[in-house]
């Protein structure tokens, strides 16, 4: 079985491509640029150029396939509400060449798209995209199962933590250098639920073996990490003082993060546990990040 991965030399598209290789399945993977499709191709991996702009080159790709894993997104956070709609337009590209089959579409959305009172379960409906932009994507995945296409969603926490992390630990511990203190907002008792990567590759692998069209899933195996201790490991790792912000001073401090920073999001991941027998096993996101691969000497 043919499975097109889109972001497969991306920190959480490159473990899915490990996880559905090693279980047999043949991957064909998009490649923006040559220095990723020739690592792409050093790994074995038949290569399919194109990204996320170039619309034609996503309906090829999963034409061409058995279906399709979509875990590419633009980081580029100056961009963000431009390229949730960029992801919404490949989407519907992608599923545009899989409407009408049984071939089914996995699509990466976020934690972050719900509002919840509590614990936010996988029946969660997200946010406007006004609101909250990256709900374009799940926006686009209901369009597309509304047509006849068998999408579900994946909807990954703020931190995907592991060795080669570039997401918003990484960017806490710069700022934490940056400002010679490593800060919370408030009392730092808000909540941020977290998953190894690898832990969200078997996810991703089990979705596609046995994923009911229409679904949602929860890629978390923590519920909720008290932010106040995630500054702290990073205050004693870079030997810096950990100190409370309030709100005025957390947006002075860390910018366009402290939105995030300040969040309280836990949300319970149960449903999909029970569902697809999925069994998180790799370290927790406190005892990942006290680790050398976070803070190199």
């Amino acid at each position: 079985m043919r499975i097109f991965v889109t972001g497969a030399s991306g920190f959480i598209g490159s473990a899915i491509v490990q996880e559905l290789t090693e279980a047999g399945y043949q991957v064909l993977a998009l490649a923006r640029s040559q220095a990723a499709a020739d690592s792409l191709s050093a790994k074995g991996l038949e290569v399919h150029r194109g990204d996320l702009e170039n619309l034609e080159s996503l309906r090829g790709g999963a034409a061409a396939c058995d279906g399709v894993i979509h875990a590419a997104f633009i980081h580029e956070f100056d961009k963000y509400v431009a390229n949730c709609e960029t992801d919404r337009n490949a989407i519907a590209a992608l599923g545009s060449a899989l409407v009408g089959s049984e071939r089914p579409l996995i699509v990466t959305s976020g934690t972050t798209v719900v509002s919840s009172e509590g614990l936010a379960t996988e029946d969660a409906v997200p946010d406007f995209p006004a609101t909250q932009p990256r709900a374009a994507t799940e926006e686009a995945a209901a369009a597309l199962t509304a047509q006849g296409a068998r999408v579900s969603v994946v909807r990954l926490p703020p931190s995907v933590h592991g060795t080669g992390d570039h997401g918003f630990v990484p960017m806490l511990i710069d700022i934490a250098r940056e400002k010679g203190v490593s800060a919370f907002i408030g009392e730092g008792l808000n909540h941020w639920p977290a998953v190894h990567r690898l832990d969200a590759a078997k996810l991703y692998r089990l979705v596609w073996e046995k994923n009911s069209e229409g679904a949602r899933y929860h890629a978390v195996a923590e519920q909720g990490v008290k932010f106040k201790d995630i500054a702290e490991v990073i205050g004693r790792r870079l030997n810096l003082p950990v100190v409370g912000l309030t709100p005025a001073e957390g947006e002075a401090h860390f910018g366009w993060l402290a939105a995030f920073v300040g969040s309280d999001c836990p949300v319970s991941s149960r449903r999909t546990q029970d569902l697809l027998n999925w069994i998180p096993s790799q370290p927790g996101l406190l005892r990942d990040i006290d680790t050398d691969s976070y803070f190199p000497t």
